[in-house]
């Protein structure tokens, strides 16, 4: 096994939340509701995700568990070429912690923070506020019944009812409590048809800071959710009209055929795109409207400077663009909202304390590692597709010539500071 003289915590890994959070965790007098409100069928024919009553049917085979299917010593490669035609197991490191434990060995892992899976794309979408609270406290019990498998390596993101704020700070202060919580758990997105520059949310970022819970900030592709909630919703839009009939001139003159007048027209269908595009686009573009629009424009980093943010999963690298961007344009168009915006982006972005996820893949990252080092945080996305291990990313930024303090910092250090971790080593 490879060797490392730095602790890594992976600030990006899920679980998938087993059929107990229902059936044990949530409290008798919510299941029915409970499982009207939110359910995750994982059916050998079909899988779907109901929310509020409402099935969202999956879009790809469900003989791939894309969400869980990634083991250690796995490649892209191998994942790309599995036989959609076989019915292929969910990782058990996904809601097994003793099997997870295993994982994070194999992939040079020593300690991680928690986020769901199915919460993460339906939760929020709850209409029911005494639900919703309800399944936060079923859930937040279950993962911190999880981590006790291992107290000193595995964290948690808590899930919070922001379906009523009453409620919100009520579990936040609960799980301060617990000592596995260490963040809260925020999608960027529109809730009820508000989004996070709202100031309803104000006492949210208020607790926060004063609990010293960092906000984990984490998007999803919403394969399963309605229209205008989050960019990927309006992406699948967009992918099927790809597959609409394409319009081909076929005979005539014209543009089209070499003169005269008569011109006759024939549809031909596409193909159709065999793979979602929200996956692909949407992660890095809610994390952006999240940074852009509620961090900075609406001056949250500025009204609650102690508070600590991550935002995860949609890699870093372009934020040095929207710095940019950002400055431009709030020294050339005047934004008021609770008061002016700061003109210096660059240097409210250096102060405050906002770190983003970041994976090894970065081109950006390995060739301008320095300029990121202070602001980023590694994570896997075990057990997703595209998990890459701890030690496939170290051997990437070391043969880009980063040295070994910088990569202390970006895979452990960073995530400590933010997360109120004190960094204790498991693999050598």
């Amino acid at each position: 096994m490879p060797r490392k003289s730095f602790v890594v915590f992976d600030s990006d890994s899920h679980v998938v939340e087993p059929a107990e959070v229902w059936t044990k965790y949530l409290d008798p007098e919510f299941r029915t509701l409970g499982k009207h409100a939110l359910w995750r069928e994982e059916g050998t024919l079909g899988s779907y995700l109901k929310v509020n009553g409402k099935v969202f049917r999956d879009t790809m085979n469900s003989n791939i568990p894309r969400h869980a299917i990634w083991r250690p010593g796995m490649t892209w490669d191998q994942i790309g070429e599995l036989d959609p035609k076989t019915r292929h197991p969910m990782s058990p490191g996904a809601s097994e912690p003793q099997a997870r434990l295993k994982d994070m060995d194999a992939m040079g892992v020593d300690q991680a923070l928690l986020y769901p899976t199915w919460f993460s794309e339906g939760f929020h979408l709850i209409e029911d506020p005494d639900v919703a609270y309800a399944l936060a406290r079923a859930y937040n019990d279950w993962i911190a019944d999880f981590c006790k498998a291992a107290p000193e390596r595995l964290f948690a993101a808590a899930m919070v009812p922001l379906q009523n704020m009453d409620y919100t700070l009520a579990e936040l202060r609960r799980v301060k409590q617990m000592p596995c919580f260490r963040a809260a758990f925020i999608r960027p997105m529109f809730l009820e048809g508000r989004y996070f520059t709202h100031p309803y949310y104000d006492p949210l970022w208020s607790e926060l800071e004063n609990l010293q819970l960092a906000a984990a900030v984490h998007p999803t592709a919403g394969l399963w959710n309605p229209e205008w909630t989050s960019h990927g919703p309006f992406m699948e839009k967009v992918k099927s009209r790809l597959n609409h009939h394409q319009f081909i001139a076929v005979a005539g003159g014209g543009p089209f055929a070499g003169g005269g007048t008569a011109r006759s027209f024939a549809f031909s269908a596409s193909p159709p795109l065999g793979h979602p595009i929200a996956p692909i686009l949407s992660y890095w573009l809610d994390n952006h409207m999240f940074v852009a629009s509620t961090l900075i424009g609406f001056t949250v980093m500025e009204r609650y400077p102690n508070m600590k943010v991550v935002v995860a999963h949609g890699k870093a690298s372009w934020m040095e663009e929207v710095l940019e961007k950002m400055e431009a344009s709030t020294r050339t168009i005047p934004l008021l909202h609770y008061y002016p915006v700061r003109t210096d982006t660059e240097q409210l972005w250096k102060e405050g304390k906002v770190m983003l996820g970041f994976d090894a893949e970065e081109r950006l990252i390995q060739k301008l590692p320095y300029d990121f080092a202070a602001k980023i945080v590694w994570g896997s996305r075990y057990p997703h597709h595209d998990t890459t291990s701890a030690w496939e990313a170290i051997e990437k930024l070391t043969r880009a010539h980063v040295n070994e303090a910088t990569l202390a910092q970006m895979f452990g250090e960073n995530a400590a500071t933010q997360f109120g971790i004190t960094l204790t080593p498991s693999i050598q």
